[in-house]
């Protein structure tokens, strides 16, 4: 099996700062494999949030994740600073699926690379909805 090798930071279109905690660091004295994927989403749905595509609360479209994945190269543990960098990989009629890198301190390859597909539906109706034009527009923004 060949090992594949950590994105870097220039790999990305966006990059964010995120937080480690101190429960994020499992019995082993590192970030638990389930505290990635909390970055990963929370990447991605402030991102969402900040552009303000999303609204979590009252919003008619939401995003249901479908498929994830992780590739993990490197421990990390708090209290380490975590960057983010986020790209969209396939924009979808309904789906996007993005990509995601973390970096710890001021490194420059990651410590993990994700995954995230999600698939936007009515809040409602939970059935797939097109993305609208200034969702298009603005994940083209970050498609690499």
């Amino acid at each position: 099996m060949i090992r594949a090798q950590p994105s870097h930071r220039a790999d990305f279109a966006l990059l964010q700062a995120l937080e480690t905690r101190w429960s994020d660091n499992d019995i082993y004295g590192h970030m638990n494999n389930a505290a990635h994927y909390l970055l990963f989403d929370t990447a991605i749905n402030r991102w969402l949030i900040e552009r303000a595509l999303l609204d979590p609360v009252s919003g008619a479209m939401i995003g249901l994740v479908v498929e994830t994945g992780c590739r993990y190269h490197t421990e990390v543990r708090f209290p380490d600073r975590v960057t983010a960098g986020l790209a969209v990989e396939r924009l979808g009629t309904t789906s996007v699926a993005y990509r995601i890198g973390l970096f710890r301190n001021d490194e420059d390859a990651a410590f993990a690379d994700g995954r995230f597909v999600h698939v936007y539906v009515d809040r409602a109706s939970r059935r797939p909805v097109p993305l609208p034009p200034i969702w298009r527009q603005t994940l083209e923004e970050i498609t690499r």
